[in-house]
């Protein structure tokens, strides 16, 4: 409940009241008809403007909370769409959010004019006036128009990656979970200053900058954080951007250590999950250990004993206070040291060439 609250205060919600029930979804409502009518008359109370769902919604279940409610529904998929659009700043970002909110849409559009038709409600405005075959089609349309723009920046990414690495410099790409630190990190690493704030989703667009770790040149990647249960649509749309991890040399691991250990192991797993779900599970990986300077001693090293197993390499940071980066540089030095061998130009090899 507290992530949804973050999720609703980033997208610019103030948020009055909330409501939580466990039990098997309601294809009517989601949840139950009495606690539907009690989030109704809370929302009369409040004088509340929207209600969001931690659960996906199907559209008819939005259709009658909002008819129950009187006030527009959305899902937690539609909540973290309006912090992606709110957030991005690049060409490439508007159209990946426009792809995913299209292709949410296409997914629902069918029942959407159904229940349009039936008699307008709150976020379901405006679609009547739409034959579901029209609607389907220009929605289908706008998609295939979306995705060949991208193509076209794709293949400029594309150019621009193979540059870089002609340029012979080891690639480190930055993942973690959002609001972990990664940007405050990118910033230590590489004397930049991109955007940090405590709230979610601050950075959507990949950055790549040159940092030295010991003398060695190498460029640092930072891209979109992650999230539980991030809808295999948003990471589609996006999947231009996050592949940057799969053609990087070592996967830099952000993890929010402050918070208590049941969330770190979470999120953790939640940032594993999605690192294989895009294809580079299988690239070497180093753990920072972030915000340390928010723990004390003791409960620090507990929770290093504890996530061990699931944090590879891992090594205790502050970013913010540019607490123990050179160890961490040490680290990712050491996970490098065979690539940068193979990079290495050897004086007696440019002698037998000659």
């Amino acid at each position: 409940m507290e992530e949804l609250k973050s999720l609703a205060e980033a997208a610019g919600y103030t948020v009055v009241g909330s409501v939580e029930q466990v039990r098997r979804p309601d294809s009517r409502y989601q949840i139950g008809r009495g606690k539907a009518e009690e989030i109704a008359d809370l929302v009369s109370k409040l004088g509340a403007e929207k209600i969001i769902f931690g659960n996906e919604l199907k559209p008819v279940q939005a259709y009658n909370l909002a008819k129950l409610s009187g006030v527009e529904v959305i899902d937690r998929f539609q909540l973290i769409l309006e912090i992606f659009a709110k957030r991005a700043s690049t060409r490439e970002a508007k159209l990946q959010i426009a792809l995913a909110r299209l292709k949410y849409e296409l997914a629902q559009a069918k029942e959407r004019v159904r229940l349009a038709k039936m008699g307008e409600q709150p976020g379901f405005l405006g679609l009547g006036k739409y034959q579901v075959d029209v609607y389907y089609e220009m929605v289908k349309r706008r998609i295939k128009s979306i995705q060949r723009k991208l193509r076209k920046i794709r293949t400029t990414r594309e150019l621009h990656r193979r540059h870089r690495r002609s340029l012979g410099f080891p690639l480190v790409s930055l993942a973690g979970y959002t609001n972990s630190g990664k940007s405050t990190l990118f910033n230590s690493l590489t004397a930049e200053s991109v955007p940090t704030d405590s709230s979610v989703f601050t950075t959507l667009s990949t950055t790549v900058r040159m940092s030295d770790l010991e003398g060695i040149k190498i460029l640092v990647t930072d891209t979109v954080g992650f999230i539980d249960r991030l809808p295999i649509t948003l990471i589609e749309a996006f999947h231009s951007t996050l592949e940057e991890m799969v053609y990087s040399d070592l996967i830099l691991l952000v993890v929010d250590v402050s918070e208590p250990i049941e969330e770190i192991q979470r999120k953790v797993e939640c940032c594993l999950e999605t690192i294989r779900q895009i294809g580079a599970s299988g690239l070497p990986m180093v753990t920072a250990l972030n915000k340390i300077d928010l723990v004390p001693e003791h409960e620090l090293e507990e929770k290093i004993i504890r996530l061990g197993d699931v944090t590879p390499n891992p090594v205790p940071i502050s970013a913010l206070h540019r607490i123990n980066l050179r160890a961490l540089k040490l680290e990712m030095l050491r996970h490098l040291e065979s690539l940068l061998e193979t990079l290495t130009v050897h004086p007696f090899a440019k002698k037998i060439a000659n």
